[in-house]
């Protein structure tokens, strides 16, 4: 703790510090709830699409073996050609945002390719869409964890250190004020007393 002088000027500026950390508080509060009711429902969100993609595993399960028919579904068949974010801000936190993506498809010929491969297509494409939102989500919990432990330590600060330190500055700094004020009062009947006996 940085010592103080025992001033009136000091006094205050410590006064002015605690009106600014009191008037600050509350918005760090505000911003560290905020950001907590976000990573709920970034949590909600991720586990969403966990289920989307258990579901979406267990309706390729029946057909899967067909998936290991020589030469039907190759690596190429389908490629992600963009991602694609915006951007958001929760509580100035700036955020990716997922929009979709875009597939290129291989060109195949539909009477020699089985008829299942536009299925399984259209299913690997749900399952990249649905990775590739997880990771964006992460993402997002990713940045406000981040934040939410940097506001939680400005709050924890404000709260348990700045705001009662200050306090204990005010407080020191006023009974000594006070101490000296009633010094110099005794000093002044003191010499108003020697005064008065010196005239008589």
């Amino acid at each position: 703790m940085a010592k103080i002088r025992l001033t009136k000027n000091e006094l205050k500026k410590q006064k002015d510090s605690l009106k600014m950390f009191r008037r600050y508080l509350p918005t760090l509060m505000l911003k560290k709830q905020q950001l907590q009711s976000e990573i709920r429902i970034t949590d909600i969100r991720l586990k969403e699409l966990q289920i989307a993609k258990v579901q979406l595993d267990e309706s390729f399960k029946p057909w899967i073996g067909v998936f290991g028919e020589t030469g039907v579904f190759l690596k190429d068949m389908l490629k992600i050609t963009s991602l694609k974010t915006g951007y958001g801000n929760i509580a100035g936190v700036p955020i990716p945002v997922f929009e979709g993506a875009e597939f290129e498809m291989a060109v195949y010929d539909l009477t020699t390719t089985p008829s299942w491969l536009d299925k399984a297509i259209e299913c690997m494409k749900k399952a990249l869409l649905l990775q590739m939102e997880s990771e964006v989500i992460e993402e997002q919990k990713k940045r406000l964890d981040k934040e939410l432990r940097t506001t939680t330590q400005r709050v924890n600060l404000f709260e348990k250190v700045k705001i009662p330190e200050t306090r204990g500055n005010i407080k020191k700094i006023q009974v000594y004020l006070g101490d000296q004020q009633t010094a110099s009062v005794v000093r002044g009947k003191i010499a108003k007393s020697g005064t008065e006996k010196a005239a008589n």
